[in-house]
């Protein structure tokens, strides 16, 4: 089910919200044109910026003013028009603060001059700008715009340099217009500029006809943007347009809360929440299948992507689990096996698909590495992943062979847009083994299987008691659900494992029980100590001594070895809180321009949010900051640099602290779980035994005591909008 919706907010026109991405013209804002004298400051990240705009007055230039704000790459010389207020600083005097900009152009011959000839045009300087205005007069942006030949009859200028100052003035113009389009539709200046970034000129006529297409396209626009972009268009509130929007942005929303598709009962109830009429939704969803925008089965709405990918995973599945296959003999030495664990190294060679979970403890590590150990034997193919850098770097380590991530392995290709390896070029192995699979979403899950060669074996390793997949879909716990295949589950936990509090502690979570600190004067491997505290404040301040001790008593780097986990993002100890204090106590801030809004500094700890194929970097991949230069941020992860321009810096957030739920996959050498009944909405079980495994040496829980008991007491079960189960039953029967 989908959480609770917020509150109904009364008629279409009056319950808008304002939106990041979104500016209001509100009543105190005035307008400052002129031209771009020079830029003062700006940050590393290039969000802020502190320019010196000179005002256009009956053709003269007037005294210079200060602007401050997202300014994006402005440059001297460029004709603005500023939206904004004025505002006095102690320091710096009176400043003019933007809430948007666009680029103009002058009308005037002498800020035509100061336009052409301030560098912003290739291939024309202040002389050869002054000529052109002498021979054209005020007619000389038009010229170059509509008569580029014309530009010949000026000396020193031949066909090719004609040819691209007019592409280079009718880029600018067609900008100018765009921008100036967009932000009389309220937009801010980072959603315009994405906007343009995607459409280019055709931009407006995208907006016009369909506002709420863009808003599913671009990042940072919702439902309630579009509607008040709509609005601003005239758009009726019961245009199908705007159902066909809603829609969308449900099925989007059921994707981003895990689920593969939504039903019709979540649409209307939906809608309904939005104040869009839900009469008109069977129309609205066969106009979007007609478009297919949406693939419609039974009561499913499903994206079309999703619905292939599920489809794709259940026949794979039924295949591989379907195919006979000849026994062979089992190589292998290790004599400390258990009956069980030699078992699941029996399977893994006579079967084509096997699942293998257990808890911490229970001897999945030296499982896996007995069944590579048997394959190699035999002279078999091996191939190992994970579904992130650190779980294939741990995977490694533990098998004694190269592991890499999914994506790496199935060999992204940026010049298509897809996988090398899929059902035309499999991946060439006779074994390939999936670590951390309970992270496999539908979607990875789907480009996985498509490369599995017929003749392979693949086997699945994972931990179905950890949080379920960041993505959509449950692909690993349908599958052990569905009994279509070898499925088996190791439950000893072995006696050097005993030893360890963290694993003593993540298996009573799943009993219900709190965890049992390491008793008081002790200290081995896999410490576990508990510090109660109830208040937000004084919580955040143990947070930042008990980092600092950790780093005295266990040796360990507060940043590079120790993870602080929260559940949630906003609030008083969620991780964007949790990130400032951190950011300045443990990387404090250089000298910057005051006022400028915080930024990622040199050493800082970050996180990737999303796929990057083109980067080769994923979500949840962690990174450190290694410099900041013109306006691109440096990331070194796994020891392999990636660069960040200024519009792409919302790819990446501090990560000083993580929600549990961005941390599945990864291992650290110590953890500090920060629980609060704040989060009550989230704690749960798999929340706190996801957030104990992600530790080897120390974790400290740090929080409420009862947070701490709720969490271990409550066993929900996350459940999802998914077919797959059906189908693999339908399939198998």
């Amino acid at each position: 089910m989908f959480p609770k919706k917020p509150e109904r907010q009364g008629a279409w026109n009056t319950r808008l919200i304002d939106s990041p991405g979104i500016v209001g013209s509100q009543p105190s804002e005035e307008v400052l044109e002129g031209v771009v004298e020079d830029v003062l400051f700006r940050s590393d990240d290039g969000r802020f910026a502190v320019i010196r705009l000179a005002t256009d007055k009956d053709d003269e230039l007037s005294p210079s003013h200060t602007a401050v704000g997202d300014l994006g790459q402005i440059a001297p010389g460029e004709n603005v028009r500023l939206m904004g207020r004025w505002t006095q600083h102690a320091v710096y005097g009176a400043r003019f603060r933007v809430t948007s900009f666009t680029p103009t152009i002058p009308s005037t011959e002498q800020g035509m001059i100061r336009y052409l000839g301030s560098g912003l045009i290739p291939g024309i300087g202040p002389a050869l700008a002054a000529r052109l205005v002498e021979r054209f007069g005020p007619e000389t942006l038009d010229v170059i715009a509509t008569q580029s030949a014309r530009l010949r009859e000026v000396s020193g200028i031949g066909k090719q340099r004609a040819e691209s100052i007019a592409k280079a003035v009718r880029q600018r113009r067609v900008e100018a217009e765009t921008m100036s389009f967009l932000h009389a539709l309220g937009m801010g200046p980072a959603t315009a500029r994405e906007i343009v970034r995607k459409y280019g000129a055709d931009a407006p006529r995208v907006v016009r006809d369909d506002p709420y297409i863009v808003a599913e396209q671009i990042r940072g626009i919702g439902f309630r943007t579009a509607d008040r972009i709509a609005e601003a268009l005239g758009i009726a509130g019961d245009d199908l347009r705007r159902v066909q929007g809603g829609v969308l942005h449900l099925v989007g929303k059921a994707v981003d809360e895990g689920h593969v598709f939504a039903t019709r009962r979540q649409l209307h109830d939906g809608l309904e929440q939005l104040d869009v009429p839900t009469d008109a939704l069977e129309e609205a969803l066969q106009q979007l299948r007609t478009r297919e925008l949406v693939t419609i089965e039974d009561d499913a709405v499903y994206p079309p992507p999703l619905y292939r990918a599920e489809v794709l995973v259940a026949d794979a599945l039924s295949t591989l689990a379907n195919r006979p296959k000849a026994k062979q003999p089992v190589k292998t030495h290790d004599h400390t096996l258990s009956d069980t664990q030699r078992s699941v190294v029996e399977a893994s060679l006579g079967t084509h698909l096997l699942v293998l979970t257990g808890g911490p403890g229970t001897g999945k590590t030296t499982t896996v590495r007995a069944i590579v150990q048997a394959h190699a034997a035999l002279d078999r193919r091996v191939a190992l992943c994970a579904p992130t850098g650190r779980a294939a770097k741990r995977l490694s380590e533990a098998a004694g062979i190269e592991a890499k991530t999914i994506h790496r392995l199935l060999e992204w290709n940026p010049a298509t847009g897809h996988f090398n390896r899929n059902q035309r070029l499999p991946l060439e192995a006779d074994l390939i083994l999936v670590d951390e699979a309970s992270m496999l979403d539908i979607r990875l899950a789907s480009q996985l299987l498509a490369a599995i060669p017929p003749s392979a074996t693949l086997a699945l390793v994972g931990d179905i008691d950890q949080l379920p997949p960041v993505g959509p879909g449950q692909p690993l716990r349908d599958l052990i659900a569905s009994r279509i295949c070898t499925t088996i589950r190791l439950h000893e936990v072995f006696r050097q494992a005993q030893q360890s509090a963290i694993v003593r502690g993540a298996h009573a979570v799943l009993e219900g029980r709190v965890p049992e600190p390491t008793p008081s004067g002790t200290k081995g491997d896999g410490d576990l100590f508990v510090i109660a505290a109830t208040d937000p404040e004084t919580i955040t301040d143990l947070l930042v001594q008990s980092l600092r001790r950790m780093s005295v008593a266990y040796g360990f780097d507060p940043l590079a070895d120790v993870q602080v986990m929260t559940p949630m993002r906003r609030g008083p100890l969620g991780t964007i809180k949790l990130n400032e204090v951190l950011q300045e106590a443990f990387n404090p801030n250089a000298q910057q321009q005051s006022d400028a809004p915080a930024s990622f500094r040199r050493g800082d700890k970050v996180m990737q949010l999303r796929n990057d194929y083109e980067k080769e970097v994923y979500n949840g991949d962690l990174g450190e900051v290694i410099r900041i230069e013109g306006g691109v941020t440096f990331v070194r992860f796994d020891g392999r640099e990636v660069q960040y321009k200024a519009d792409e810096l919302d790819a990446i957030s501090l990560a000083y602290a993580c929600t549990v739920h961005k941390v599945q996959g990864s291992e650290f050498s110590a953890a500090v779980i920060v629980l609060h009944n704040a989060h009550f909405m989230l704690l749960n079980r798999a929340l706190l035994y996801t957030a104990l495994t992600r530790a080897k040496k120390l974790v400290v829980l740090l929080g409420d005591p009862r947070a701490m008991a709720s969490a271990s007491r409550n066993s929900l079960s996350y459940e999802t909008n998914s077919k797959l189960l059906d189908r693999l039953r339908s399939l198998a029967g």
